[in-house]
């Protein structure tokens, strides 16, 4: 914790806002999501498929607007973009808890996935142009916040939920209220570090046109297709061997520790070990083959009760949580080089775009093998399929690497610093 708080006051104040604002985030934003489809099934009684709907037009109003929301914090200053998906989230998480209608419920869930669309691409690239030749130490240092965030959410949301949902999406409004009013009173305005006259359809052409930056991003697909497994893969896995009683939920809630836990502990020391030893490209590489690795555990037959049970479950979570804590602060500084400091939120809101896709994809894949692997009497079949997924992406990244006619995925980044 020590060394946390004096990475934290090494940054200017900027930096030390945002990297605030986005613990303020995620504990907002985790305090409410996790019992959103509690809530519309039970007390609101929608049929599965109005559920799916309401779940379904956040994702896509957040994953599928995110280069909008990058293009315009390139346009208007990253800042305004900020406090703007601030406001629309205090909005969207009050009318959630407040309405039982469908088409207000979406409308709701629409506007808290665009707001998310708005301030998630503004706020890495007001942290990478503050950060400077500091970036890679920056997002390690996001990366601890961002899960901290994500690893007490739940835990409010738990306690507040138990008194009324209304209760947690007021308090979740409450939180997004006060993070508008600090951002317009605090956060000093940004703009890009590069300015055109091109149309907007231009820099899309040109973002689009990026070959090395679109390789890297269909090649990191993998990563998060892996990394979400902590949500759909590995709960299933725990509810299975566990059961769906205290077992199992104190074995799911043990999966989500692992992660904020690791990051809060180790996030700063693992970063800057495979900085000195490997640099960005070889710790991508490593990074990608850990999360591979991750999902060989459950592969493997064991014990199908006791405590033994749990153990490659467990392992599993905390192969991908370190896999993430290697890959994610190089990955975020690898999309800066790969933009050349131009137009650099509309680099990150097309790279989330695309690793939505993957995501969505993926987990259709995932979801749809692992109900017919078990049923064929093969059930190991799917975390092979993941393992197989992780070494492809692995070897991409590293025949990008390879390619002779171009630089380095990071040579950009070393010559900066």
């Amino acid at each position: 914790m020590t060394n946390i708080a004096r990475q934290f006051r090494s940054f200017d104040r900027p930096v030390q806002l945002l990297l605030l604002n986005q613990f303020s985030i995620n504990v907002g934003f985790y305090m409410l999501m996790p019992y959103l489809a509690v809530h519309l099934s039970g007390e609101l009684a929608l049929a599965g498929w109005a559920i799916g709907l309401v779940l379904g037009v956040r994702n896509f109003s957040q994953q599928g607007m995110f280069l909008i929301g990058g293009t315009l914090a390139d346009r208007l200053g990253y800042k305004p973009l900020i406090v703007a998906g601030c406001a629309l989230r205090t909005a969207g998480f009050g009318l959630l808890g407040f309405v039982d209608t469908l088409p207000a419920l979406i409308i709701a869930s629409a506007a808290t996935g665009f707001a998310g669309a708005l301030f998630n691409p503004a706020v890495r690239a007001y942290v990478a142009n503050d950060a400077g030749p500091r970036r890679v130490e920056a997002f390690a240092l996001f990366n601890v916040f961002y899960q901290t965030g994500i690893l007490v959410g739940p835990l409010i949301g738990l306690v507040l939920t138990g008194v009324d949902f209304s209760l947690t999406c007021a308090v979740a409004a409450v939180v997004f209220a006060v993070l508008t009013v600090l951002q317009i009173r605090s956060l000093p305005a940004r703009k890009a570090t590069t300015r055109t006259d091109s149309s907007v359809l231009e820099d899309w052409r040109g973002v689009f046109g990026n070959r090395r930056f679109v390789l890297f991003a269909v090649a990191m697909i993998g990563s998060y297709v892996l990394s979400f497994q902590i949500y759909l893969a590995l709960p299933l896995e725990a509810r299975r061997v566990a059961g769906d009683g205290v077992g199992g939920t104190v074995l799911v809630a043990a999966l989500f520790a692992v992660s904020g836990v690791l990051a809060i502990v180790g996030q700063l020391r693992v970063t800057g070990w495979f900085r000195r030893r490997f640099g960005t490209d070889r710790s991508l590489v490593i990074g990608m083959l850990l999360m591979a690795a991750a999902f060989l555990p459950p592969a493997l037959p064991t014990p199908s009760s006791g405590v033994v049970a749990y153990v490659p479950v467990l392992l599993s979570a905390t192969l991908v949580a370190f896999g993430t804590m290697v890959v994610f602060p190089f990955e975020m500084d690898t999309i800066v080089a790969l933009s050349g400091d131009r137009l650099v939120a509309t680099h990150y809101g097309l790279y989330n775009t695309v690793v939505g896709v993957g995501i969505l994809a993926g987990n259709l894949f995932t979801g749809t093998a692992l109900d017919l692997a078990r049923a064929a009497g093969v059930p190991a079949l799917p975390w092979l399929a993941l393992t197989a997924l992780g070494l492809f992406c692995a070897w991409s990244l590293r025949a990008l690497n390879r390619v002779s006619a171009v630089e380095p995925v990071g040579a950009l980044t070393r010559r900066k610093q």
